[in-house]
């Protein structure tokens, strides 16, 4: 017989390991459907290296993917460390771009040192207020906020398709569905000329340190991590359980909002209903493979970002399709999820006289 047992505490070493051995593994097994496509592995593997590193471009263009994968990455860290599944990342990244598009348009008339910092505080609040009614709904009434976050990625992106065709719709688009360029003042700048990467980038970085420090050394940090771990201990403890659930909702829903200000501040200049590829699902999976640690998410959103962007290159190169980017990331998630399973638990042969 087998059993299943609980380990003792991972040593760091493993805990380091299991989110690069899932990487290794997750491009190890894509090779499998790259060969059943007829192309040439080590080539395949070297067009997307070439199309992440091969030039200043594309290296930017992968920073450039990889900045709002760290906001919604972080937005997963910090509310699933508390455990509190914010699946709703993707909606609040709408209502940050939203607010950035609301003040940046010309209701606000100040120089760019003024204005940007009010985008970004707008877009904090925005998607911090995407996740106060879920966040809300489960301290008081224990309505599952993997349903209600969810559910609440439609009806954000109706509703942005509502202000679009109408109070949000810019007078000179010729009726598509766009809002109203932001004014210059409001744009974050470019970090190298004539490149897409933007100060966003800058700003994705900062709130990683600062999240890091936050979970492992503010009061805060212990006990958003303690009522993540017991909730009824943290509460017999005297840690306020419900304040902070919410203060935690209320931080991984700003963060998620930042990314959809980068993304309308920072790279478009106006705001549609495809500025996300499904940034706030992917971030998600760079939580995971990041084991839910600030630094390691900058780490996975560049691996993810890099895979992506890669892919692309390979596709148009080789003509390959461009899915095995999607294959690599959910096989990444796959890998990191039976990694962090043997690191917690073994198993065992025992007898059958054994009990």
């Amino acid at each position: 017989m087998i059993r299943i047992e609980p380990r003792e505490a991972p040593s760091r070493w493993w805990t380091l390991g299991v989110p690069v051995a899932s990487a290794l593994l997750a491009l190890l097994l894509a090779a499998i459907p790259l060969a059943f496509a007829g192309a040439n592995i080590i080539e395949a593997y070297g067009q997307m290296a070439k199309g992440v590193f091969g030039s200043t471009f594309a290296f930017t263009e992968m920073l450039t993917r990889a900045t709002p994968l760290i906001f919604t990455g972080l937005a997963a860290t910090i509310a699933f460390r508390a455990k509190l599944w914010n699946i709703g990342a993707e909606g609040q990244l709408y209502l940050g771009g939203m607010a950035a598009v609301v003040v940046g348009t010309g209701m606000i008339d100040a120089p760019a040192w003024v204005l940007i910092p009010v985008i970004l505080m707008a877009g904090a609040a925005a998607g911090a207020a995407g996740m106060a009614g879920p966040a809300y709904l489960k301290t008081r009434f224990g309505a599952d906020e993997v349903v209600t976050t969810l559910l609440l990625n439609f009806i954000i992106l109706i509703f942005l398709q509502m202000m679009l065709e109408g109070p949000l719709q810019d007078p000179l688009g010729m009726g598509w569905p766009q809002s109203e360029p932001i004014v210059d003042n409001g744009i974050l700048p470019q970090l190298v000329p004539r490149m897409r990467v933007h100060a966003g980038l800058i700003f994705a970085l900062v709130a990683a340190g600062i999240a890091h420090i936050l979970l492992s050394k503010s009061v805060w940090g212990f006990k958003l991590r303690a009522v993540g771990e017991n909730a009824a201990a943290a509460l017999h403890a005297g840690i306020g359980v419900r304040r902070t659930l919410m203060g935690a909702a209320l931080v991984s829903g700003a963060l998620a909002g930042l990314a959809g200000v980068g993304e309308v501040a920072g790279l478009r200049g106006y705001l549609t209903t495809d500025i996300s590829p499904g940034y706030g699902y992917t971030g998600i999976v760079v939580a995971m493979l990041a084991g839910l640690s600030p630094i390691g998410v900058v780490i996975s959103a560049v691996f993810i970002a890099s895979i992506f962007v890669g892919a692309d290159t390979m596709s148009r190169a080789m003509g390959v399709s461009s899915y095995l980017a999607d294959l690599v990331v959910a096989l990444s998630l796959i890998c990191v999820l039976v990694g962090g399973f043997t690191a917690r638990y073994r198993f065992v042969r025992t007898n059958k006289g054994d009990k």
